[in-house]
């Protein structure tokens, strides 16, 4: 198994149980003890966990997310085939909202080259992907830009929305759950998300499978108001049902 397989592995069992031991990875992972310690020390330097006596706990909690480099160290062969996906349901000819994210980065740079697209890009990042994507009509929203994340916020990025329509928006969320619907983390995000969903007519969230089952502190939208989620093999067929039970179409990637 190589490094950023373990890693993920790693990242994926402490986020589960919220904390795990040392041994316990070992075990799972067929390692030494020695191997888990110095993948436990390389992702807490990198902010993705936090060791404790005998093991690493979890920093995920519903008020706080991640860094922009810290998630796109994560799951990263599942959100490219999230991308990859994800840019066969776009359709040649449509208005496209493309949420700021580190999935929705592999669905931009999925996109075909011959695709004639007019795209509302709410990233920087994603901008510079489609800047030089000779048949995109690249629109930016205005507003701020939140630091390191490079999107989009505020007053002047939900005033953009106010007089367009879209054919469709792929949006990235903090979490999908069957009781507390579309969450996300940080409330000026949330509200250009929603300013997004409510201009389109075709709604695509892209979360990999860690984000399933998952509650962030703000609320976006009930699950029946997702139309697409496309997600990777990780997830599980109970969280594939209840997503399917509230009316969404399931795309496993």
């Amino acid at each position: 198994m190589s490094k950023r397989a373990r890693h993920e592995a790693i990242l994926t069992a402490v986020q589960a149980a919220g904390r795990t031991r040392v041994t316990t990875l070992a075990e799972a992972l067929s390692v030494s003890e020695m191997t888990v310690r110095r993948d436990l020390e390389e992702l807490e330097a990198a902010g993705l966990l936090v060791r404790v006596h005998g093991g690493a706990a979890s920093i995920v909690s519903r008020s706080f997310e991640p860094g922009f480099t810290a998630r796109s160290s994560r799951q990263v062969e599942a959100k490219r085939r999230i991308g990859a996906a994800t840019a066969a349901l776009v359709r040649d000819g449509e208005t496209l909202i493309i949420d700021a994210g580190t999935t929705t980065l592999h669905v931009a740079e999925a996109l075909g080259r011959d695709i004639r697209l007019r795209v509302m890009a709410l990233s920087l990042r994603i901008a510079d992907v489609l800047a030089d994507m000779p048949n995109v009509t690249l629109m930016v929203p205005g507003g701020l830009v939140r630091h390191h994340e490079r999107s989009f916020v505020g007053a002047a990025a939900v005033r953009g929305f106010e007089a367009l329509t879209f054919d469709a928006v792929i949006l990235t969320v903090g979490g999908l759950d069957a009781h507390d619907g579309v969450t996300e983390y940080e409330y000026d995000d949330a509200e250009t998300k929603k300013a997004a969903l409510a201009s389109a007519r075709r709604r695509i969230v892209v979360a990999d499978s860690t984000k399933l089952g998952a509650v962030a502190f703000v609320r976006l939208c009930p699950l029946e108001d997702v139309d697409t989620v496309v997600t990777d093999a990780g997830a599980s067929a109970a969280q594939i049902a209840a997503l399917e039970d509230a009316g969404v179409e399931v795309v496993v990637a």
